[in-house]
């Protein structure tokens, strides 16, 4: 029999798929379609220290083989994530990481210190949150700027933690080993890409922020690009995203070093995405001989053929 677990510091995941943050809620909208306790993993919206509503303005935005998002991290707030979603996310039976955003080092800080104390599994760092104190310069863009957060958050959090990396940084590599160095526990990337659409006809952004997030098929290959290089980097555990559609998407990843793989855009073209995947990632271990992920995890790239 094939087995698809996964276990990354000390976790123990049923299989490699976790829906991405943004793109699944807090799984109450999916679980009319499907029993989430199949799921590896839920990555839970991007949590902020206080409510916040979100943008103003259009939202999403196709693009071909894309989805331009500005949603402005719209969340109700760690302290309601936990009081309200977070008991239903736990009796799902599956993995539950809570991902953190903030405008600032000291709102980091105060959500880890809300969340040390819950039954989340693992806290994923949003270093893409634009540092209100510098400019809106995202953490995630300059080493110094996210080794500051990561190791400020080290000291104090109690979960595994887990930074998740902006494509848009200077060095995708250098910025995965300083994270590493500074303390991470795990690595997940990429985030969206910074993009754009103008409306002709209203000579005008389609978006009221002008800068979006762009996701979807279309990043898969430079996302894919960017797991095999920072998987040569550092040695922790990655999780792979962009553009995830099937499981050969799926298979590709994690043959270029994720451990696991999250879900993000597909979820809006098909709810039941994820099952699909899992489905397919069994079917194909079977297929091919394959006993245990650990055979073909890293596989490309163990010689340079470039």
């Amino acid at each position: 029999m094939a087995n698809a677990k996964v276990n990354i510091c000390g976790i123990d995941f049923k299989n490699p798929v976790i829906t991405a943050s943004g793109t699944f809620g807090f799984g109450r909208e999916y679980a009319d379609y499907f029993d989430l306790s199949r799921l590896g993993g839920i990555s839970s919206k991007g949590l902020t220290l206080n409510k916040k509503d979100g943008n103003k303005g259009i939202r999403l935005h196709e693009t071909p083989s894309g989805l331009l998002n500005s949603i402005g991290l719209q969340n109700p707030g760690v302290d309601a994530f936990i009081e309200e979603e977070l008991p239903f996310m736990k009796e799902q039976n599956t993995v539950i990481l809570a991902n953190v955003g903030g405008g600032s080092l000291e709102e980091y800080l105060k959500m880890i210190e809300k969340l040390n104390y819950t039954d989340i599994d693992m806290i994923e760092l949003n270093i893409s949150c634009p540092n209100v104190k510098s400019g809106g310069m995202a953490f995630g863009i300059r080493c110094v700027d996210a080794e500051r957060v990561v190791k400020e958050v080290k000291t104090i959090c109690k979960k595994p933690l887990i930074v998740k990396l902006s494509p848009n940084a200077e060095n995708i590599g250098d910025m995965a080993e300083s994270c590493v160095e500074s303390g991470a526990d795990a690595l997940s990337l990429v985030n969206t890409f910074s993009g754009m659409a103008i409306d002709i006809y209203g000579r005008k952004p389609v978006f009221d922020n002008t800068i979006a997030g762009l996701s979807g098929p279309c990043i898969k290959p430079i996302a894919l690009r960017m797991v095999y290089e920072v998987s040569k980097r550092v040695d922790v555990p990655i999780i792979g995203m962009g553009g995830i559609m099937d499981y050969k998407d799926a298979i590709e990843f994690i043959m270029a070093g994720a451990d696991l793989i999250q879900i993000g855009s597909g979820n809006f073209i098909n709810p039941t995405i994820s099952l699909d995947i899992i489905d397919g990632i069994e079917d194909f271990m079977e297929k091919q001989g394959i006993r245990d992920l650990s055979e073909i995890k890293g596989i490309i790239g163990r010689e340079n053929l470039c």
